[in-house]
């Protein structure tokens, strides 16, 4: 790195006795990058195309600090820049094919199926005979929990020979659970459901109290969602509840805010505002005060509407705001998901 505080460089080139010297093909790729964003490179960058005489030095397309990779007494030491995407880039482009060319290593092989709907405790006692099956066939499987979502990740050592044994037993596991599986290795809950609603030409809307946008920026995440995404009514204060959705306050005041009767009035409203097949709504309590509400931190109604009628879930998360509003933004798709699975 360019600051002061970045002492790898100069120790690793101590430590291999290779002096610092200047890096032409690095220098040029400094000059392009701080020249293609129209910013003035200062000494400190130009010092960063010093580099260790001896070492080989790896390319980093993303940033200004190459990485560098030394080889002494059959031992290899790779320096990178703490950068987590340029770190990564140059491991996958750079690093990887160099080791897989230098050495020997048995090739672990791996499948993820993305779950959601249950929690792994419950996931896990549903299939319990299904992972004993893995366990027979010497495989791996590996639980990823994350905020509403669960990865299973089935493995085997023997590498890419067990493909054929991995599909057949990713196939008997959607036979067990076929509607908690949203997806495969990176699929994301806004990606599957992007694709549905492209599949179905289907538009749709949402009309956001607790989540805040949330909702609507992970469906706008993915690319070519202007085909089906619609747009959003930010209905985050109880008046605007009535001013944006024409919801009687004294209906709100009657039923709640955090209610199932408010939920399914703000889908059905923001559907027709909005003109779209389907209209998410979302309201809540995600702490760390109750608001306005009768009910308890965590508490989320989640209200759909869509060509076959209006109906509306609540939903119990926890105390942490953060997470209470990226789990009702999970969930909220995953009911969109599953009602254009059963139209």
């Amino acid at each position: 790195g360019p600051t002061k505080d970045d002492r790898t460089k100069k120790v690793l080139a101590k430590y291999f006795e290779m002096p610092l010297v200047l890096h032409e093909p690095t220098l040029k790729h400094i000059e392009d990058f701080f020249a293609r964003r129209n910013r003035p490179m200062l000494q400190v960058n130009i010092e960063q195309a010093h580099l260790p005489d001896g070492c080989e030095i790896l390319p980093n397309r993303w940033g200004t600090a190459a990485g560098m990779w030394f080889q002494a007494k059959g031992k290899s030491v790779i320096s990178l820049p703490g950068v987590p995407y340029e770190m990564k880039g140059i491991f996958s482009e750079e690093i990887l094919p160099r080791i897989v060319e230098r050495y020997s290593l048995n090739a672990l092989y791996h499948r993820t199926v993305v779950t959601q709907g249950l929690g792994e405790s419950f996931l896990a006692e549903r299939i319990a005979p299904w992972e004993e099956s893995l366990e027979k066939l010497d495989l791996s499987l590996a639980y990823l929990p994350a905020p509403g979502l669960v990865k299973l990740r089935i493995g085997s050592f023997r590498g890419k020979k067990d493909h054929d044994i991995i599909e057949t037993k990713i196939q008997e596991l959607q036979s067990i659970i076929p509607s908690l599986i949203i997806g495969y290795e990176d699929d994301t809950i806004a990606l599957v459901v992007g694709k549905l609603l492209l599949k179905n030409k289907a538009t749709v809307g949402t009309v956001e109290s607790c989540t805040a946008g949330t909702l609507a920026s992970a469906l706008v995440e993915i690319p070519g969602s202007s085909g089906y995404f619609r747009g959003s009514l930010l209905t985050y204060h109880t008046a605007l509840k009535s001013e944006l959705l024409g919801i009687p306050l004294s209906f709100i005041e009657q039923h709640d805010v955090v209610s199932e009767e408010v939920s399914l009035r703000m889908a059905e409203e923001g559907r027709k505002r909005l003109k779209t097949d389907y209209c998410l709504s979302t309201t809540g309590i995600m702490g760390p005060s109750k608001g306005d509400s009768k009910d308890e931190v965590g508490t989320v109604w989640i209200g759909l509407s869509g060509p076959k009628g209006s109906y509306a879930k609540r939903f119990t998360f926890g105390d942490n705001r953060g997470r209470n509003i990226e789990m009702t933004t999970l969930a909220a798709l995953n009911l969109l998901r599953l009602s254009m699975l059963d139209s």
